[in-house]
């Protein structure tokens, strides 16, 4: 199992939901954190959480559905030095539900694709490369078991595309020590679920967070955090390492 003690992790969308119980389970385990939100005063509680638990933080913001904010801070953590370990590209959005779904309109597509797979992609792109180079990564997709609901079908068809982008690329890092995985919270009562969601927020841990610690150099695996609510995180990743990763299904 991976010891993150030390380690740097961008988590997106860290201040609320999966990725504030993703920020604050990483931080117990000795993991330093980038906390993205799209305004720095969002992430102010969960820093002072995380720095309380005596990991080291910092904060940054960038619209996902601006490809140029993105970009912006992706180089402001280049231009601080740090290198980055883990990411875990948490952030979505769930434009609506749409009843009369024949009239979806374009921008639920365009708003869907520029902030869960284009901003996706542009973190993955960035920061990969130097994973390989230095020799270990992880960066774990979430990604959702959403599925013959055209009511949202922008939502659907983005979480699709992510879900293709992850097995191909993991494909190109066998026999690297970066490792590409999918994670699927399960329906969560957040601010993106809802009120009448089945599963309470904080059990997406460990399941949302395992990927970050599996150490047999396998990518492509799709890890449903439900499947891991109650394990303890060794018995986690032990469970976890026996998926076998399959090209282009979930």
């Amino acid at each position: 199992m991976v010891d993150v003690r030390g380690k740097w992790a961008l988590i997106t969308g860290a201040s609320r939901g999966v990725g504030y119980e993703t920020a604050v389970f990483m931080a117990k385990q000795g993991c330093n954190l980038i906390l993205h939100s799209r305004d720095l005063e969002h992430t102010k509680k969960v820093e002072q959480e995380v720095l309380a638990l005596g990991v080291e933080a910092y904060c940054v913001q960038a619209e996902l559905a601006n490809h140029n904010e993105v970009v912006a801070m992706l180089n402001e953590i280049d231009a601080r030095g740090t290198q980055v370990d883990i990411v875990f590209n948490n952030a979505a959005v769930q434009i609506a539900y749409r009843t009369d779904f024949w009239n979806t309109p374009i921008e639920d597509y365009e708003m869907s694709f520029r902030i869960n797979f284009i901003a996706i992609a542009t973190v993955c792109h960035h920061f990969i490369p130097g994973m390989i180079e230095r020799g270990f990564g992880r960066v774990i997709n979430t990604t959702s078991g959403i599925r013959n609901e055209p009511e949202q079908a922008g939502y659907a068809a983005s979480k699709a595309a992510l879900d293709k982008f992850t097995k191909d690329l993991a494909s190109r890092l066998e026999g690297t020590n970066v490792l590409l995985n999918l994670t699927d919270p399960g329906w969560c009562r957040t601010d993106l679920g809802g009120p009448h969601a089945h599963h309470d927020v904080k059990t997406v841990v460990p399941g949302i967070a395992v990927g970050a610690f599996v150490d047999d150099r396998k990518s492509g695996r799709f890890l449903p955090a439900q499947h891991f609510a109650g394990m303890t995180l060794e018995a986690a990743v032990a469970e976890a390492e026996k998926i076998v990763a399959s090209p282009y299904t979930i």
